[in-house]
């Protein structure tokens, strides 16, 4: 039986910024989803990396007084780092100016302008750098002084050059077609009538091609253009799995990607401009675009001109990593949009993590500690109670493939938290302080019920704090090649009684304010 592979993406970023929240939810998200797939047995690659052509980067380096490649060189490293502080695990980081992806683009041209998808002609209209994206005259709006305004709220400017045009126009009844087909190609369904909306209203060609810049992918054969930065940045999707060999074992394996994460404002590229590409040089397209909702800050929306950017890294050096992670996973329905405040992350840290979690695990393990010689306590015969609660958590990995094969993380949390909250009220009710004195072989029971759904708990939240739950596991004795999902459900692996446990440590401190003020 061959292993199954799943393919996940994040966008590639810009490298015109420092990374912020908005990098760090896309590529938090992506990281979960790949933990859980290679927890359960999948082959997984998760790609990420940086998008460093374009107009929009051209004049950063600029303003930075350096040349284009050294600029990207140093502001790619950023997202590097911020890989590495947030513990992900992408298999791979991509460069759009790495020799293997401009190779990828110029095979993918070459391919489109052989089957007559492609053509010379002239550009003329609206242009918005910041988004560097192209704009009809009905989508944009005039201020008092006259610039015109994207629906982003980029201002736009007029372009007139020579171009060449991909026939997007001829793709429409082929792109609806191909949505009416797979009706979870774009989630969640709310974007999805976004996408059929704007297809419907009748597509323009689009130009694939600038003279007017020569910082990007150039043009085979045509020194003079250099390729539109989307048509670039979307095939490193192509380009991280071996294209344009596409015989290769790689390409064959992991073509076409199961998700690619984006925000909602680039839901158009992805799910309406990079399948046309794909079907037009006879490529499969992915087989999903998932595109979540924007942060706010405090319910202001964030700008660097209002000073409100939320620091990814100031979130982990404030509050912890797992507990952002957390947090992040937790707070917002994924898709929607939401507001970031620093009282709800408290509130979730201490009354989710440390109350709900941490209590449960301290007092459990301190209990097994004093009245179980530290040893897996000796497991009895189950009454109704330990086997409904047991019950449930074995339905949990059942449950959250379920949700995240939708990428819904806050719906899988909830399963996670309703088993916890059902943990807490079976150990007042059971009360095993009062069992060691009346009967200690069911104390026993009860306090190996806990330590089993705790194995069970810590196992699943694996991909959403790696490191919390490792140090909850060690603290079970899971062994190390015990802690995937093929494991968590067999009885053969269940935790053994005798087997010595360490002593007992807290796993989530509860955040007190005072300390961290000023």
């Amino acid at each position: 039986m061959s292993t199954p592979r799943y393919y996940i993406t994040t966008p590639i970023y810009y490298v015109n910024d420092v990374p912020h929240i908005g990098h760090a939810y896309t590529s938090l998200a992506s990281d979960v989803l790949a933990r859980f797939k290679r927890l359960d047995g999948y082959e997984v690659m998760f790609l990420t990396g940086t998008d460093e052509h374009g107009q929009k980067v051209a004049k950063s380096a600029a303003a930075a007084g350096i040349e284009p490649q050294a600029f990207t060189d140093k502001v790619s490293q950023n997202f590097r780092d911020l890989m590495k502080t947030m513990n992900l695990t992408n298999d791979d980081f991509i460069r759009t100016t790495e020799e293997r992806h401009k190779k990828s683009c110029q095979a993918l041209w070459n391919e489109l302008l052989k089957r007559g998808e492609i053509y010379l002609g002239k550009y003329d209209g609206w242009y918005a750098v910041r988004d560097e994206a192209y704009y009809g005259e009905d989508e944009l709006t005039t201020t008092p002084s006259g610039k015109k305004i994207a629906p982003s709220g980029a201002e736009c400017e007029w372009v007139e050059e020579p171009s060449y045009f991909f026939k997007l126009s001829a793709w429409g009844d082929r792109l609806l077609k191909f949505y009416d087909e797979h009706p979870d190609f774009i989630l969640p369904p709310s974007r999805r009538n976004e996408v059929v909306s704007f297809v419907k209203s009748g597509m323009r060609d689009l130009s694939v091609s600038r003279t007017a810049m020569n910082w990007g992918v150039p043009v085979p054969n045509e020194p003079a253009h250099v390729m539109y930065v989307w048509l670039d940045a979307l095939t490193n999707y192509i380009t991280g799995v071996g294209y344009p060999d596409t015989n290769s074992s790689s390409y064959k394996r992991l073509w076409p990607a199961d998700v690619h994460m984006v925000g909602k404002d680039i839901l158009r590229f992805h799910a309406v401009y990079w399948p046309a590409f794909l079907m037009a040089a006879g490529l499969e397209p992915p087989r999903r675009v998932f595109a979540h909702g924007w942060w706010t800050n405090e319910g202001q929306k964030i700008s660097k001109s209002l000073g409100n950017v939320i620091d990814p890294y100031e979130l982990i050096k404030t509050y912890g990593l797992d507990q952002t992670r957390y947090f992040l996973m937790r707070e917002v329905p994924f898709g929607n949009d939401g507001d970031f405040s620093r009282s709800a992350m408290i509130r979730r840290i201490n009354s989710e993590l440390a109350n709900d979690l941490g209590n449960l695990a301290q007092r459990s393990l301190s209990m097994i500690n004093k009245n179980c010689g530290g040893c897996v306590p000796t497991r009895g015969a189950f009454k109704d109670a330990d086997n409904i609660l047991l019950g449930k958590a074995r339905a949990l990995l059942g449950q959250l493939r379920q949700e995240l094969d939708v990428q819904a993380f806050h719906k899988a949390l909830d399963h996670v938290w309703l088993v916890i909250g059902d943990a807490n009220r079976y150990v007042d009710e059971q009360a095993p302080w009062g069992l060691k004195k009346t009967d200690p072989a069911r104390m026993e029971t009860v306090l190996y019920v806990l330590a089993e759904v705790l194995r069970h708990v810590a196992i699943v939240l694996q991909p959403f704090m790696p490191d919390s739950m490792s140090k909850l596991l060690d603290q079970l004795a899971v062994p190390a090649g015990e802690r995937d999902f093929a494991h968590i459900d067999d009885d053969t692996f269940a935790l053994r009684s005798g087997a010595a446990l360490p002593a007992p440590e807290g796993i989530f401190p509860r955040y007190m304010e005072a300390e961290h003020a000023g």
